[in-house]
């Protein structure tokens, strides 16, 4: 065993000890896939299962299952799972009824990159095993969901090592949306504050609410308090001040894509965390997973925003309805930071640093 595995053995333990991560698994006798239902946080620890592809679409637009790692996760096990089903059809019926659902499943959220990717991944294991007959293709598919599943927890191990790198002990961090183990396997953005945690560390967490579907009040601050971290919840407008104060030594943020040249779509209102840290002499830091680098993206302006239900924004967490009824509403679900306000991304081959558009390229070279 080599050290870096040891070493990623004790950082998978210590985040065991403290934080939630068993947020997606596929079931015993494999009819199901079994999620904590997100949109009951942080109310109640729900698990839920899904058994067919429109609970499973459902369960992805509906943010029950959520975050840009899990979403691919929770994809390769669904696909894995309706192709069980399909293992006496033709290869011909087969590989139709994959790309019909595999097209489906991918139009649930069209922002995070590892949706596609994921699904790419299964697909290709269809196509390239053709002659081996259905049956093997099925046992094939089974394999590559649990080695998506597996390498988020490698590369999510990995890049809690190198954020909790970049921060000592006392400082105070600020954070958008929810990048923790219920987003992914063990965590992005919020992963080196577990492991933190877990050695002893005093960290000090500013959880944006992340408005309008307030993840990072029902989800970060509840997966961070739970785990004993000092984290203070606010509001969405309340950034600047706490930068102000002195209270922030640094920003941590998710993505869910990369262009290739470093320009980062994460949840609405990061860019604006971006740009108050600008003015602030404050680093930000995107952390995730190469998977979700898109080389063929050019840059931010190539990447298709989501839009939402506007319910989400005038009655959603209320029992009146907070604005008017009728009124437009403006609901894009993620925004794009530009490269130029990023102090570095976290990926778990390493820290990236600018220019971002030469080095993410020769990070890619480097593995072919």
């Amino acid at each position: 065993m080599s050290n870096i595995q040891v070493s990623l053995n004790k950082t998978k333990k210590e985040i065991e000890s403290v934080g939630i991560t068993d947020n997606i698994a596929l079931s015993d006798d494999e009819e199901s896939i079994v999620i904590i239902d997100q949109v009951k946080i942080p109310n109640s620890l729900e698990y839920k299962k899904i058994t067919d592809l429109q609970s499973a679409y459902q369960a992805i637009k509906k943010l029950e299952v959520r975050g840009a790692p899990a979403i691919g996760i929770f994809a390769g096990y669904t696909m894995y799972m309706l192709a069980r089903r399909n293992k006496d059809l033709s290869y011909e019926d087969f590989l139709a009824r994959f790309k019909a659902d595999k097209e489906y499943l991918n139009s649930s959220r069209p922002t995070a990159v590892n949706l596609s990717w994921a699904l790419n991944r299964m697909e290709k294991v269809v196509t390239e095993n053709r002659e081996e007959g259905v049956s093997a293709i099925v046992e094939k598919l089974k394999e590559e969901a649990f080695a998506i599943h597996n390498e988020d927890i490698e590369m999510c191990l990995k890049i809690c090592e190198y954020g909790l790198s970049l921060l000592k002990d006392g400082d105070g961090v600020l954070t958008h949306c929810n990048a923790g183990p219920l987003a992914t396997s063990y965590g992005t953005a919020q992963g080196p504050f577990l492991l933190a945690k877990a050695r002893g560390m005093n960290i000090r967490v500013f959880a944006d609410e992340t408005r309008p579907l307030l993840q990072g009040a029902r989800l970060t601050s509840f997966e961070l308090s739970r785990a004993g971290v000092d984290v203070t919840l606010i509001c969405d407008n309340m950034a600047s001040i706490v930068m102000k104060n002195g209270w922030i030594n640094a920003c941590f943020v998710g993505c869910d894509r990369i262009a290739a040249n470093g320009d980062v779509a994460n949840k609405i209102g990061t860019s604006g965390v971006a740009i108050l840290a600008k003015h602030y002499g404050i680093p930000v830091y995107s952390l995730g997973p190469t998977s979700t680098v898109d080389m063929n993206c050019p840059d931010g302006d190539h990447i298709k925003i989501e839009l939402r239900d506007p319910d989400e924004i005038r009655t959603m967490w209320y029992e009146k309805p907070m604005a008017p009824a009728g009124v437009k509403c403006y609901n894009p679900s993620f925004d794009v930071t530009d490269h130029s306000l990023l102090s570095g991304i976290v990926t778990e081959k390493g820290i990236i640093y600018p220019p971002f558009d030469v080095n993410l390229k020769k990070l890619f070279n480097e593995d072919h």
